[in-house]
């Protein structure tokens, strides 16, 4: 069977109604990146921290997985489909997508301040402050903020490199880390790009101007037929 190694922005979730920091009227319009998504800022307040993500987890639980969402999933078919994805959403999963690789964390779960490794569901949407992980440190949102490092990379790099079909959608190839994801895809796999505002020529990629709703489910289309 086939691999399908498909690599997610912030464009997919968007049109599902979930705000990312560069938009104007989303949550991040009233915060500064430092004051609530950085480690510093954890341990400076991290009542603030909390507060923040429980209204971002209430915006996730409020949507609902788009056409893109589900025509992933129908890969799952024909194809061993892997995603990876740089947004912190369950939506992938709740389409049905059954091998979901997330860079950055999951707003759904919450981990140990000291220890990684421990990850636990969240129930709903708030996280109570104090809350505490079992090893008696405090429960952090399971999240990659800026200046920490991102662990999985390492694993997204290997599954791209067994890719015999490479899609990205949402995101941008001329920004990290998606622009050296796709260095690692083998030279002869084929090749997408569904994003409507990339305006540039990648030798090798095949660029789909469109919206993740609409370009996706055409290309899955493509792919099944």
């Amino acid at each position: 069977m086939q691999k399908v190694v498909v690599f997610t922005g912030s464009g997919i979730s968007a049109e599902s109604g979930i705000k990312t920091f560069r938009d104007h009227d989303g949550l991040w319009e009233n915060y500064k990146i430092e004051e609530v998504a950085t480690p510093e800022a954890w341990y400076r307040n991290p009542g603030l921290v909390l507060d923040f993500y429980n209204m971002r987890r209430k915006e996730v639980l409020n949507s609902k997985p788009n056409a893109a969402h589900f025509a992933l999933q129908k890969l799952e078919s024909k194809f061993d489909v892997r995603i990876i994805t740089q947004n912190i959403d369950d939506l992938h999963e709740r389409a049905g997508s059954s091998n979901v690789l997330h860079l950055h964390g999951e707003i759904v779960k919450a981990r140990s301040s000291v220890n990684d490794q421990l990850i636990y569901d969240i129930e709903g949407w708030e996280m109570k402050h104090g809350e505490q992980s079992p090893d008696g440190s405090l429960l952090r949102p399971h999240i990659v903020w800026f200046g920490e490092m991102v662990p999985m990379l390492s694993v997204a790099a290997e599954v791209v490199s067994e890719a015999d079909v490479f899609i990205v959608i949402g995101t941008s190839l001329a920004v990290y880390p998606a622009a050296g994801l796709v260095h690692y895809a083998p030279y002869d796999s084929l090749k997408f790009l569904v994003d409507p505002s990339e305006s540039v020529s990648l030798k090798g990629v095949e660029i789909i101007r469109k919206k993740a709703g609409e370009g996706v489910p055409d290309l899955v289309d493509r792919l099944l037929k």
